[in-house]
């Protein structure tokens, strides 16, 4: 009986050791639906975000987009600074303090599955049912061709470091303004107590002088062109007046001359 049973347990073990093998000889076929095939090596893709509705965050993009593929990172562009605080004024209650999104990009673990969503969602609803968040926009979707991760980390790197150095040059331009002014009311200061010193001892103090014409007003503007107008049409009729003077005078003589030759025929 022992032995009977040793024979059906080895009968057992090889039908299972060869099934097993059979299984891993087998090719691994690509599930529809599924996000990549294990034999094929995965080549992520990015897709390009133009349109981030108002209030919608990374976790909600992550949850609308992980129904088509796996998503991997994420990254949205916040608004700027001076618009931020802009929106902030223009609301009646000094507005809130959330940050909205002007663009991003979507990595996805395929790029098969990332050219797949650019090319089925772009324009169209954000959201499958009316009611459901964000279903009043549209997708603005583009594929990125060739597009990797370290050139967004890249650009991003560039315009913080373009940004840092636009505050730099505006610092220093605030300090030599400060200083310039400082200075200048420093000498002001000085010459005040020099002239004081002056008249103290009753020595004469010249009195300041400005060198500089002060612009001329839109009024003074005017007046001037009027004043250039009149001049001209003055001139012109002046001009008028003696080539009318010159006619008349040349008619006079003209008369004279042919009635003397009348009166001697």
């Amino acid at each position: 009986m022992t032995r009977r049973k040793e024979l059906q347990r080895e009968q057992v073990m090889k039908r299972r050791s060869q099934t097993v093998m059979k299984k891993r000889r087998r090719p691994n076929r690509k599930q529809p639906g599924g996000s990549s095939c294990p034999d094929r090596k995965c080549v992520p893709g990015i897709i390009y975000l133009g349109h981030i509705p108002p209030r919608l965050r990374p976790k909600h993009l992550r949850n609308l987009l992980s129904a088509y593929g796996e998503v991997g990172r994420i990254f949205l562009q916040p608004e700027d600074g001076q618009v931020r605080s802009k929106k902030r004024r223009g609301s009646c209650r000094g507005g809130s303090r959330r940050c909205d999104f002007t663009e991003g990009w979507v990595e996805f673990r395929d790029k098969r599955r990332a050219k797949v969503v650019a090319a089925s969602l772009h324009n169209t609803p954000m959201g499958t049912r009316k009611r459901q968040r964000f279903s009043s926009d549209l997708w603005s979707i583009k594929y990125l061709h060739r597009f990797q991760w370290t050139h967004l980390s890249e650009r991003l790197a560039f315009e913080q470091t373009v940004q840092q150095q636009r505050l730099r040059t505006e610092v220093s331009q605030a300090k030599r303004e400060t200083n310039f002014y400082l200075n200048n009311v420093d000498r002001s200061a000085h010459l005040d107590n020099v002239r004081k010193k002056r008249q103290r001892d009753g020595q004469q103090v010249d009195e300041r002088t400005w060198d500089f014409t002060q612009r001329q007003t839109e009024e003074e503007i005017q007046m001037s062109k009027r004043k250039k107008k009149d001049s001209v049409s003055q001139k012109h009729l002046d001009k008028a007046r003696l080539i009318q003077q010159k006619s008349q005078s040349n008619v006079s003589l003209l008369a004279k001359i042919f009635n003397s030759k009348h009166q001697s025929d």
